[in-house]
């Protein structure tokens, strides 16, 4: 794969979120560069067709595929993550 890139508004996600937590999701983010060899990626379903994400604890990092690139679109807690 050509790699991962990450929306500014996930990006600005990312950046809120405790230093300790970022560090666990800079790990999701380098698991991407292996896709579509990402254990744990699930495609999610119904207006999020066509997303995946990733978990890691507590925390969800929401992406789309096209061609060769993953785009990181959200970054943050699971609890209301899909709800907005």
């Amino acid at each position: 794969m050509a790699g991962a890139v990450i929306s500014s508004d996930a990006q600005e996600q990312f950046e809120a979120l405790p230093v300790v937590i970022q560090a666990r999701i800079e790990k999701a983010y380098s698991r991407l560069e292996r896709w579509p060899n990402v254990s744990g990626a699930k495609p999610l379903t119904a207006n999020l067709a066509a997303r995946y994400r990733l978990r890691t604890g507590d925390y969800r990092v929401q992406f789309h595929v096209r061609g060769d690139v993953a785009t990181i679109e959200k970054v943050g807690h699971r609890d209301g993550f899909y709800g907005e």
